[in-house]
């Protein structure tokens, strides 16, 4: 059922995505806080959806796709813009390399898995790779305000390094158990 609590906020999340998007391109300091804003808010409901799932049992099989690709989504869209618009420093391109390169291998994965009725479930090692990828692109949006500054964009960049050599070790945990289906 999509009109779940858990579903409608995961759709929410997906929605922020063309506002965040959008406030690129208005190149003002207005548009930076919005862009920040709408990732941060789509962060939060995130967390929300999960939690509020388990604890309401409105686990779905449309929200076991939604969710992930609504990460998937908001993160491949925001490092993209980050890149596109020259907010993120050249050395900064090699972890939001490595991060989609894992995401479009693991959901690959998922694709294959799925077809033969294997369940990959999302670890908790996972579920910490993606908090702090999170909030590595969250710091690096602030970074890019004037109330914030070099401090946040320097830490951002600094976390979506940890953020990348964690979505390598859960990309190869990923592939290691997936592996064994391969033959």
């Amino acid at each position: 059922m999509l009109a779940t609590i858990p579903n409608l906020l995961t759709l929410a999340r997906i929605g922020l995505i063309p506002i965040m998007m959008g406030a690129f391109y208005t190149q003002s300091i207005v548009g930076r806080w919005v862009a920040a804003l709408a990732f941060i808010v789509a962060c939060f409901t995130d967390f929300l959806d999960g939690y509020v799932a388990r604890i309401w049992s409105q686990t779905t099989k449309i929200g076991q796709f939604l969710d992930p690709v609504a990460d998937k989504l908001l993160v491949a869209s925001t490092l993209l813009m980050l890149a596109g618009f020259g907010r993120i420093s050249h050395f900064t391109l090699m972890p939001a390399i490595i991060i989609l390169c894992r995401e479009i291998m693991v959901s690959g994965l998922r694709e294959f898995l799925s077809e033969l009725k294997v369940n990959m479930p999302v670890t908790a090692f996972a579920k910490w790779k993606t908090a702090i990828q999170m909030l590595a692109i969250s710091l690096l949006l602030l970074g890019d305000t004037p109330t914030f500054g070099n401090p946040f964009l320097w830490v951002g960049e600094g976390m979506l390094w940890v953020a990348a050599v964690m979505t390598l070790i859960s990309g190869l945990d990923y592939l290691r158990a997936g592996i064994k289906h391969f033959s």
